[in-house]
């Protein structure tokens, strides 16, 4: 018998191989992208829903939201529907999609609505995005929706822009995994008409949405965000393929972000490494520098809590967090950015007061001084509200 072989009471058979390969293929993931409710991401899936039905394709809706919607409502009839799953949460009932009945269903494609919503405490996966990834591990392919404003990277720049914040995200790194991605744009003038007609809210919430979210400045940044993502999106996904099959050159530098033990911006620094590193379409670094002064048992403990809240937020964006151990946090910085082919180095801006830093070179100012053969990005959070994980 090989090495190394593992024997079981039935000759194993090339069927049972096949099947193995089978369960670990991966699914495909199609994502529509909007910049705003009521662009038509529902309508169109469930459209190619039909049309996958039609070529004879399994396809099964695991979570449609029709938002009362009669035109929606509709198009879901005449598809197989995976009943919710109903959970008691503060004495309300909730429904949440059913990932499990999905995966005992194992269709070869199921549609995915609201890809941004949390999870009742209790289920599964705190995230629905994360049920998705879940589905695709398995082998589901998944045609999925969101909009625009739910991508985490850009959580700060529209908070800025429209007033607007967004509690309900999904990391860069879930939209990068997309095998396509279709933009579904459509002109301010013509989505508040749709607004007006009463096609995408009740009547009685129409008013308040035109003087909030749907003013016409706040949909055309929307809208060119949107389309700016999406072709950066293409560009990452073309640049990608052109490398399949090329000797590998030199590698394009890498971003670094330079985390403190307990930053009160840390979440805003976190999307501009996931910002800078998608543009740059390359791998990113989350690093932190733990001192003697801030060992485990040395720090308080909303420190502590504080710094591994911001390390899972990291990992969630796609970075892979390094924690360091040195006396001297600007040297073990830059010697690991160095090591490890970083480019591009981002900072926040020491809030130490100014007599402070005078005293003695701040890490900041020694970055500065010494970081010769690297882009220093140095942060300003000013006017900025803080933000926790």
């Amino acid at each position: 018998m090989a090495p190394g072989a593992i024997t079981t009471g039935r000759r194993p058979s090339a069927q049972d191989f096949l099947e193995l390969v089978e369960r670990r293929r991966r699914g495909r993931l199609k994502l529509y992208i909007g910049f705003a409710a009521g662009v038509g991401k529902t309508w169109r899936m469930l459209e190619e829903a039909h049309a996958l039905r039609a070529r004879n394709v399994d396809v099964v809706l695991g979570l449609i939201e029709p938002h009362g919607r009669a035109e929606t409502a509709a198009l879901v009839r005449d598809l197989e529907v995976v009943p919710r799953r109903r959970v008691e949460y503060r004495g309300v009932a909730v429904e949440e999609m059913d990932l499990e009945a999905i995966l005992a269903r194992r269709p070869q494609v199921a549609i995915v609505d609201e890809i941004p919503h949390t999870n009742v405490p209790g289920s599964k996966n705190r995230k629905r995005y994360q049920d998705v990834l879940e589905l695709l591990a398995e082998g589901v392919n998944v045609i999925g929706a969101l909009n625009i404003q739910h991508l985490e990277s850009l959580n700060d720049l529209i908070r800025r822009n429209t007033g607007v914040r967004v509690r309900e995200t999904v990391p860069d790194s879930f939209l990068e995994q997309a095998d396509q991605v279709v933009n579904l744009d459509l002109a301010v003038e013509d989505l508040v008409e749709r607004l007006r007609a009463g096609k995408i809210y009740p009547h009685e919430k129409i008013p308040w949405a035109l003087e909030h979210f749907f003013r016409d400045q706040n949909l055309a940044t929307l809208r060119e965000l949107s389309l700016r993502e999406v072709a950066e999106s293409l560009d990452r996904s073309a640049a990608q393929a052109a490398r399949v099959g090329v000797t590998p050159g030199p590698t394009r530098g890498r971003v670094m972000v330079a985390l403190s033990s307990n930053p009160p911006h840390a979440v805003a620094l976190l999307r501009r490494g996931s910002r800078m590193a998608g543009r740059l379409n390359t791998n990113w670094y989350v690093v932190y520098v733990e001192t003697p002064e801030e060992a485990p048992d040395r720090i308080d403990a909303e420190a502590q809590r504080n710094l591994l809240d911001n390390v899972e937020k990291a990992r969630e964006l796609g970075a892979e967090v390094v924690r360091l151990h040195a006396d001297d946090p600007a040297a073990a910085m830059l010697g690991f950015a160095r090591s490890h082919r970083v480019s591009d180095l981002i900072v926040g801006r020491s809030e130490q007061p100014r007599w402070r830093r005078l005293v003695g070179r701040s890490v900041l100012q020694r970055l500065v001084d010494e970081a010769q053969g690297l882009d220093l990005h140095i942060v300003s959070f000013e006017g900025e509200e803080e933000v926790k994980p």
